[in-house]
């Protein structure tokens, strides 16, 4: 059973894409890349604002508002994830594309970063509500997207369910199933074994390669994850399975605490069961904000941005931050953290699992050739290992921090691919 992914209500404190500005002209002055580069890759090449018109089941029309924007192609097509949550803006949307610019140079896979986003709570949709919106917002950026030009996949508030409905209203307009338009598809239309798991998975090596670069075992560590949707959940499943101590889990309604240790399938039984974390076995209610404090080797923010930041970064204890979701420390409580020794898992690098398994499936929907799990799993494995010894090589040599590292490979991957096709005309 797929679920939507889990959002708690976000207040965003700083505008995400001057954050995404500011990491560059950063990344930019340390690896000395050239200004009139850094300003090419300081903006969108393209940002869309459409209007959906959509009935709902009382006969009423509402009119949301939807986004689509493409940062980067230098490197492939654009590639990236559409949203629904209440707080999307424009400039969130093209923080994430960007992001998503760095995060496909850094694993070296072939695209570009792209983000779309809708204005509207999901749950608050009935099942055709949402999807005569998703359809009717496919409509409106059809000649945005497609296999050779910008694929979307799931991302807050979105599933397999809703990128099925992308890929037949798509389809049904060019007259033919085209495969390659969206991942994150269900097996029955054309995705991927591995995909649901794929970016938990993909944040477990990351874990695993800088734990054993800090001589920290995970067996018996212990972990705090803030979210229960795609990523969080299946990221305590893995760690659990090596051996570590779950004492946190948290979902948009709050969370759950044992310092002993939270049995995580059970927390899988009585979220199906529920639809919430809350009043699990054996465990004490905890807050979103109070989880992020408890004291843990490793802490996992998966849920939305900016969640660490100035006003609790000096209150975190914790040895390793691993986040999971897209921006979840703020450049602020970057600095805090490194200044107290916490060793900081970018973005970029942890979570990009998600979209190498989505680029998996692009690969085998374009050839109609389906690999299997073990395949999917070991083909991300390389990827997201290489990824990690290469920011790591770079950490060391350069002696800044992880995210600088990550970036400065990524930003300068696509500044070289820029040189290299030159400005056209």
């Amino acid at each position: 059973m797929t679920t939507l992914q889990e959002a708690p209500v976000s207040h965003l404190r700083e505008n995400p894409f001057g954050i995404a500005q500011a990491q560059l002209r950063r990344v930019g002055d340390t690896f000395g890349i050239d200004d009139n580069l850094i300003n090419v890759l300081s903006r969108c090449k393209k940002a869309v604002e459409v209007s959906i018109p959509t009935q709902m089941d009382d006969g009423s029309t509402k009119v949301f508002a939807g986004y689509r924007v493409t940062h980067n192609i230098a490197r492939g097509p654009s590639k990236g994830g559409i949203r629904y949550h209440p707080d999307v803006t424009l400039d969130e949307v093209k923080a994430l594309a960007m992001w998503m610019t760095w995060k496909c140079a850094l694993a070296n896979i072939p695209f570009g970063g792209a983000k779309g986003g809708v204005v509207v709570d999901p749950k608050s949709l009935s099942r055709r509500e949402l999807e005569r919106m998703t359809r009717r917002f496919t409509s409106e950026i059809i000649n945005e997207i497609g296999p050779e030009k910008d694929i979307p996949a799931p991302d807050v508030g979105t599933d397999a369910r809703v990128m099925a409905w992308i890929f037949d209203t798509y389809s049904m307009n060019k007259g033919h199933s085209v495969l390659g338009v969206v991942t994150g598809k269900p097996l029955a239309i054309g995705g991927s074994l591995g995909r649901e798991e794929a970016t938990a998975r993909g944040a477990l090596y990351v874990l695993r390669g800088a734990a054993r670069k800090r001589e920290l075992s995970l067996n018996g560590a212990t972990v705090a994850i803030q979210g229960f949707g795609n990523v969080g959940s299946y990221l305590a499943r893995f760690v659990a399975q090596d051996g570590a101590t779950v004492v946190a889990m948290s979902d948009s309604g709050g969370g759950v605490h044992n310092p002993k240790g939270i049995d995580v399938e059970a927390a899988f039984a009585h979220k199906r069961e529920h639809g919430t974390l809350g009043g699990l076995r054996d465990t004490e209610p905890i807050s979103n904000d109070d989880l992020l404090l408890l004291e843990c080797d490793v802490l996992a923010p998966c849920a939305l941005e900016q969640v660490i930041n100035e006003s609790n970064a000096d209150r975190i204890k914790t040895k390793i931050v691993v986040e999971g979701a897209n921006g979840p420390v703020t450049p602020s409580a970057d600095e805090i953290l490194e200044q107290n020794g916490v060793l900081i898992l970018p973005d970029v690098l942890a979570n990009a699992g998600g979209v190498i398994v989505s680029y998996f499936e692009w690969v085998q929907g374009l050839q109609e050739y389906f690999w299997k799990e073990d395949e999917v799993n070991a083909k991300l494995n390389d990827i997201v290992t290489r990824a990690f010894n290469e920011t790591w090589a770079t950490y060391e040599t350069r002696q800044t921090s992880m995210r600088i590292a990550a970036y400065g490979l990524a930003v300068q991957r696509v500044a070289e691919a820029t040189v290299t096709r030159g400005i056209y005309p």
